[in-house]
């Protein structure tokens, strides 16, 4: 089984890596029957030179594998026919702008492989880059509230070789008496918390957070039960909030009213309550100045998040009173960092974990046998063909 790691071909430029060559030399120790390949990548954050010292053959033409191994989108044009490829191709939620994609891989009789989609038994995703995510938009939020306020400077993520180096750059911070909301319970909120804990900033509940002022800046993290509630007052229940969320109205307007800086880290269902509406940020207790939207829902959830945001050029200002983009630094208008792909920042670190996952909970059945159903629940395309899982896709996929 020859298997190619495929250089990214999505714009902007994505430098993480499905397979880092050490765990390259681990799959080939430990998989007799697989030979790997890695596609020559002048932008990935692991050199080519990387691969060659762990006996990695790198060439060009990597189109006699029989499995690609990306991580984003792959270049329509690049595709070879009846071969198996895995990687996020953010189609299985009708994405309008990926049709095109699904569409292509189906005429060519592709296997697909989506990693969205790789679960256990129960039901759990078993490979993501939310932590990755929630480490990054942490540090980003409180970099963007330096730049706000003038009070201090932070190098860029993406600038710092890993994640070492960019929590120095926090060592010596001392933030004044801020408060800081997260919303969200997963793992992407939980990397936010790693964040803001390594400049030690305290955890408050929530009940605290709106009812006291602090001499020191505080953050909370806010479940659902804290944010919405049934129409009816009917007591929470996470789980028929999850399969009925229209049935919720929401609760979140105190919290946003006692706070500096907004992370949200939450899940969020488009029938869902929204977070903050347009109206909100007008009214005469709001002060949130900036909101770093690692979550990225555009518009609806959050009102301030018009678009998302990139590597390159991370921040926005939302003028609430045009609801139009404006001036980021402007006392008036909310300072937005809303980067889509905020792992991308930190390659080499969120790389190195979510290959480190694949070897061990992936490649096993990608490699052997799938016992489990874990690469048959991840499959959308099986010879160009939807799987049972995905045949709700069957209009997205027709064009209807």
């Amino acid at each position: 089984m020859k298997v190619g790691i495929l250089r990214e071909t999505k714009n902007p430029p994505d430098r993480r890596v499905p397979i880092t060559p050490r765990i390259g030399k681990r799959i080939a120790e430990k998989f007799k029957n697989v030979e790997l390949i890695a596609q020559n990548s002048d932008i990935r954050a692991f050199c080519d030179e990387e691969y060659e010292v762990f006996n990695i053959q790198v060439k060009e033409n990597i189109n006699d594998c029989d499995i690609f191994i990306g991580v984003k989108e792959v270049k329509m044009s690049t595709f070879v026919p009846d071969k198996t490829y895995m990687f996020f191709s953010h189609t299985g939620k009708k994405q309008s702008y990926n049709r095109n994609l699904l569409q292509e891989m189906a005429r060519l009789r592709i296997t697909l492989i989506d990693y969205e989609y790789l679960t256990d038994l129960s039901n759990y995703r078993l490979v993501a880059f939310g932590r990755w995510a929630g480490i990054v938009g942490a540090y980003n939020g409180i970099m963007t509230y330096g730049f706000r306020t003038k009070l201090f400077t932070l190098k860029r993520a993406f600038e710092c070789f890993d994640l070492v180096e960019m929590l120095s750059e926090l060592n010596h911070l001392n933030l004044p008496p801020v408060k800081i909301l997260i919303t969200g319970g997963g793992r992407v909120a939980h990397g936010a918390i790693e964040t803001l804990s390594h400049i030690k900033i305290k955890n408050v509940s929530p009940e605290e957070y709106i009812s006291k002022t602090f001499n020191e800046p505080v953050f909370c993290r806010l479940d659902p039960e804290y944010y919405v509630k049934h129409k009816d007052n009917k007591p929470f229940d996470l789980k028929h909030f999850f399969s009925n969320p229209s049935e919720y109205e929401s609760t979140f307007l105190p919290y946003a009213l006692n706070s500096d800086i907004y992370m949200p880290c939450h899940f969020w269902d488009p029938a869902s309550p929204p977070f903050l509406k347009a109206d909100d940020y007008l009214l005469p207790g709001f002060k949130i100045k900036v909101i770093a939207d690692i979550s990225c829902d555009l518009i609806y959830p959050i009102a301030s998040t018009i678009r998302s945001s990139t590597i390159a050029d991370p921040i926005y200002g939302y003028n609430p009173f045009s609801q139009r983009e404006d001036d980021p630094y402007d006392e008036h208008n909310v300072t937005v960092m809303a980067i889509d792909n905020l792992p991308g920042e930190l390659p080499r670190d969120a790389s190195e974990e979510f290959s480190e996952t694949l070897y061990q909970k992936v490649f096993p059945f990608l490699f052997g046998e799938d016992n489990n159903g874990i690469i048959e629940r991840a499959t959308i395309l099986k010879d160009g063909v939807l799987t049972p899982h995905f045949s709700y896709l069957q209009d997205y996929l027709d064009g209807k």
